[in-house]
C-alpha cells in the first residue's frame, strides 16, 4: 500500500452541517470549597461531527466559540474501544492497527485560543506507511477546554485540614476514520423486542456486522398505517472491533400507543444523499 497523498484535500464527511455544542461538564459535582464554574472555557461547535478519509484525500474541520468569552481548546488523538453496549473504554495497550491509526494521523494546529464568536480550522489528514494492510482504522479526536488560571484556594486562618477546588473540564471526541483499499460490511438485525427504560417504552435490539468496516446509520421501527417511524435514533455504529451491538432506541413519546403489534425495524446508512438500508428485519411487539 502506497503511502497517503497529499494531505489537505477533499473528503468523504458525514453529517457535514452537524454540530455538537460542547456545553457538558465532565466534572459536575464540586467540592463546598471549589468555585463556580468559569464562563472563559465558552462554547464549541465543531463540524463535521464523523469524519471518513478514503485513501489520499484529507479534510478540514470547523471550531467556532459561541461563548462570550476567550476560550482555549487543547487538541490530541485518543485511542477507544467500542463495547457492546455501545459505550467506549480508552485503550492502554493499542494492537498493531491502533497505534498504526494514531501514527498515521496528522493535523494542526494542536491548541487554539478563539475569541467570542470566531471559527477556526483544523487540518486533518492521513500518511499511511508502506505496506499497511487495506483495512478500517480509527482514531478519536478530543477537543478539550483548557481552563482559565485560578488564584489560589482561601481557607480560614484555623483551618486545619488541605484546602482545594476543582474546575470543570469540557471537552468533546469525533470518530476519525481512515479507509484504504474496497472495503465492505454486512449488517444484520436481531432479538427485538419492547422494553421499558426510566418507565418509558423503548424497543431493544441486537445489530450483528461482518465485514472490512464499520456501519454507521439510524435505526427506524416503522409500523404499517403510521407516517412516521413509532421509534428513531441516528447515529449508530458498530465498530470493527465488534461483530454485535446491543442497541435500545425510544419509543416516540406521541406514539407510544402504536408500539405493539407487528413492525419493520430498518438500519439506514445515508452516505452524501444516498440512503442504503444495511439491515431490515420484522418482528412483533408484546
Amino acid at each position: 500500500m502506497a503511502a497517503i497523498g497529499p494531505p489537505w484535500g477533499a473528503v468523504e464527511t458525514m453529517n457535514l452541517t452537524a454540530r455538537f455544542a460542547l456545553r457538558t461538564a465532565l466534572l459536575a459535582p464540586l467540592l463546598a470549597l471549589a468555585p463556580a464554574a468559569q464562563a472563559g472555557v465558552g462554547d464549541l461547535l465543531v463540524a463535521p461531527t464523523r469524519i471518513i478519509l478514503n485513501g489520499g484525500k484529507g479534510t478540514e474541520i470547523i471550531l467556532n466559540n459561541i461563548g462570550d468569552d476567550t476560550a482555549i481548546y487543547r487538541i490530541s488523538v485518543e485511542l477507544k474501544r467500542m463495547k457492546e453496549d455501545g459505550s467506549f473504554e480508552e485503550v492502554t495497550t493499542p494492537n498493531a492497527g491502533e497505534a498504526a491509526a494514531r501514527d498515521m494521523i496528522i493535523y494542526a494546529p494542536r491548541r487554539v485560543t478563539l475569541p467570542p464568536k470566531q471559527p477556526q480550522t483544523i487540518r486533518i489528514a492521513a500518511r499511511a506507511p508502506a505496506g499497511l494492510p487495506d483495512g478500517e482504522y480509527r482514531v478519536h479526536m478530543l477537543f478539550r477546554a483548557v481552563p482559565p488560571a485560578q488564584p489560589p484556594v482561601q481557607t480560614p486562618a484555623d483551618f486545619k485540614g488541605i484546602g482545594f477546588a476543582l474546575t470543570p473540564v469540557y471537552g468533546v471526541t469525533i470518530p476519525v476514520i481512515v479507509r484504504l483499499g474496497n472495503l465492505s460490511a454486512t449488517a444484520g438485525i436481531a432479538k427485538v423486542g419492547k422494553v421499558q427504560v426510566g418507565g418509558k417504552p423503548a424497543i431493544a435490539m441486537e445489530l450483528t456486522r461482518t465485514g472490512s468496516r464499520s456501519t454507521f446509520g439510524e435505526i427506524r421501527v416503522i409500523k404499517a398505517g403510521v407516517k412516521e417511524p413509532i421509534a428513531l435514533q441516528r447515529g449508530i455504529a458498530v465498530y470493527t472491533e465488534l461483530n454485535r451491538r446491543e442497541v435500545t432506541v425510544p419509543v416516540d413519546e406521541k406514539l407510544a400507543a402504536e408500539a405493539t403489534g407487528p413492525v419493520t425495524v430498518q438500519y439506514v446508512e445515508n452516505v452524501d444523499g444516498v440512503v442504503t438500508t444495511l439491515a431490515e428485519t420484522s418482528a412483533v411487539l408484546r
